[in-house]
């Protein structure tokens, strides 16, 4: 079809760019509107901005639903961002306040996340987690988080967190000392990269399409001239670095770090629905030449920041 054409040719000119440099620009078709002039494509039903983990696994849903998906990534692989600069960690949801987003999404995701792990072969281990208190004082904190997992749904010998005393935090991790623990059965580990693998083997096989080296820098939403004089139907206008321009019915903005300017670069959005950036900084060290020490994770309790210092496996040895 034209609209399949247009995925593949905005494909191919990507992959010419990060391959061999800047290339030829895309055939398009030059609309005249009364006030201006554009020039365009076919309109693309889906756009996904980003290839990370989030992007991919929006793109496969999307694709699965029946929807024409293109995946638009600005680098030259998928992944190459926060998505690979973690510690894989799959949480269980013990944080989040009971009924926020943050602890649905968690506590669903996990279910979800190892049920797809297990149906595509994605390596992962659900190697549990110890949280500690390391002095009196916390030990009040460590009920609390164990009444907001409860709150969040963990129960049953599979997720509910388990009280611990010194003495059994010992015997689960002998080079622990604490003075109390809980530990979480359910939370565990995956293989990053095999995951993305196998989201985006999904979204291609239900027909979505991978652009690389295509760097989304702005464009038009809502009923703004630029997108009611492009005349392709689309409801979003996305220009990329090169001048290519997309009709698309739908955007889903998956950019990372670069989804807040994405967001603010689109004329038409209400301010109101750009959000803000916060950055925090982790700071990773391997523990190479010798075994680890422990059997599975181990954490402090968590800090107003983040989650402390804490101690992670790796699927991948």
């Amino acid at each position: 079809s034209s609209r399949r054409s247009v995925l593949r040719e905005v494909t191919a000119r990507a992959f010419r760019r990060s391959r061999l440099g800047p290339a030829s620009p895309l055939r398009c078709r030059r609309r005249a509107s009364s006030r201006r002039s554009a020039y365009m494509l076919e309109r693309v039903q889906t756009a996904v901005v980003g290839g990370g983990v989030v992007g991919l696994a929006v793109a496969r849903a999307l694709s699965r639903s029946g929807r024409e998906v293109l995946l638009l990534e600005s680098e030259s692989l998928t992944g190459s961002g926060t998505s690979s600069r973690n510690s894989e960690v799959v949480h269980a949801g013990i944080y989040y306040t009971a009924g926020s987003l943050k602890a649905r999404a968690c506590v669903e995701g996990r279910r979800a996340l190892y049920s797809f792990c297990e149906a595509y072969a994605v390596p992962y281990s659900r190697c549990g987690k110890l949280l500690v208190a390391t002095e009196e004082g916390e030990l009040a904190q460590l009920d609390a988080v164990a009444e907001k997992a409860r709150a969040n749904g963990l129960s049953g010998s599979g997720e509910a967190l388990v009280r611990l005393t010194s003495a059994e935090a010992a015997r689960l991790e002998p080079e622990v000392r604490c003075v109390g623990a809980l530990h979480s059965p359910s939370t565990g580990i995956v293989d990053s990269h095999a995951l993305m693998t196998a989201l985006l083997a999904d979204a291609e096989r239900h027909g979505a399409t991978l652009a690389l080296g295509c760097s989304v820098v702005g464009g038009e939403c809502g009923g703004s001239d630029a997108v009611a004089g492009c005349g392709a139907g689309g409801r979003v206008l996305l220009r990329t670095a090169d001048g290519t321009q997309l009709a698309c019915d739908e955007v889903v903005n998956c950019a990372g770090h670069g989804a807040p300017r994405l967001a603010a670069a689109l004329g038409g959005m209400p301010r109101s629905h750009v959000p803000a950036a916060h950055f925090a900084k982790g700071t990773y060290f391997a523990l190479s030449g010798r075994p680890s020490p422990f059997r599975g994770l181990v954490y402090p309790l968590p800090q107003q920041a983040g989650l402390g210092v804490h101690a992670t496996e790796s699927v991948i040895e």
